[in-house]
């Protein structure tokens, strides 16, 4: 009895990992983490030490989607302090915002995004 239930605990820590690694940030190819936002979006956040910062958007098939009509909050915490500042479309599939510090690379936090419809997702770094 015990050893099935030993294998059942082992069994369940094996699915659990496993999803969470189906789930992780990926490199993206601008440099970024590529995170799920929602159920149909991928995004990728990029910093890279200055003040701009740049959220390119794709479909789950990592195709791009132009921005004209999103929006986007961006909520980072850099050297421990939490920055907020909003995202308009920068051409293509971009989203650009000028954060009130300069952002490292890597940086935490979140974005929520809005999309033309008014339906809001958010991806979490």
């Amino acid at each position: 009895m015990a050893m099935y239930r030993l294998l059942a605990v082992a069994l369940a820590a094996l699915l659990l990992s496993t999803s969470a690694q189906a789930h992780a940030p990926q490199a993206g190819p601008n440099g970024g983490k590529v995170i799920h936002a929602g159920a149909n979006y991928h995004v990728e956040l990029v910093a890279s030490g200055t003040t701009e910062v740049v959220l390119h958007l794709t479909d789950m098939n990592d195709k791009p989607i132009a921005a004209d009509g999103y929006r986007a909050t961006a909520i980072l915490v850099v050297n421990g302090q939490t920055i907020r500042f909003p995202m308009q479309p920068g051409g293509g599939s971009r989203l650009v915002g000028t954060a009130p510090v300069a952002v490292p690379a890597g940086v935490r936090g979140a974005v929520q995004i809005t999309t033309p419809q008014g339906a809001t997702v958010q991806a979490r770094y």
